[in-house]
């Protein structure tokens, strides 16, 4: 199996990526076809729903990107991790969180499920 840092960094390459097409490889590289993603603000699953997922996150946050926070820890198939969002503008970071990962055997995620510590206000 592989590392959980990783999978963490296919994972962070992927909700990093710019264009569709980067993106897509991106997103094959690190989920399994079947991957699920589960937060307070979204729920999806396949590498077609996690492509438009993350789409959607870049236009939310334009000149932004995901950067973890910490070092990833796990066990058996399970690692967690957390991350911020943070603007390449000013270095600020209005959202941050951590998820916790399943991987399947190939090292890829089969499953994410996120936790949301700090959101910008409404």
């Amino acid at each position: 199996m592989t590392s959980y840092a990783d999978a963490v960094e296919r994972y962070f390459t992927a909700w990093n990526a710019t264009g569709a097409e980067e993106t897509a490889k991106a997103v094959a590289a690190a989920f399994t076809e079947d991957a699920t993603y589960t937060d307070p603000l979204a729920e999806t699953s396949g590498h077609e729903g996690l492509v438009a997922l993350i789409g959607g996150a870049q236009q939310q946050f334009p000149g932004f990107s995901f950067r973890p926070s910490g070092t990833p820890d796990g066990h058996h198939a399970l690692a967690r991790f957390g991350w911020e969002l943070v603007s390449a503008a000013d270095g600020s970071a209005p959202v941050a969180g951590f998820d916790v990962i399943v991987l399947a055997d190939d090292g890829r995620i089969s499953s994410v499920s996120g936790f949301l510590d700090r959101v910008p206000g409404v």
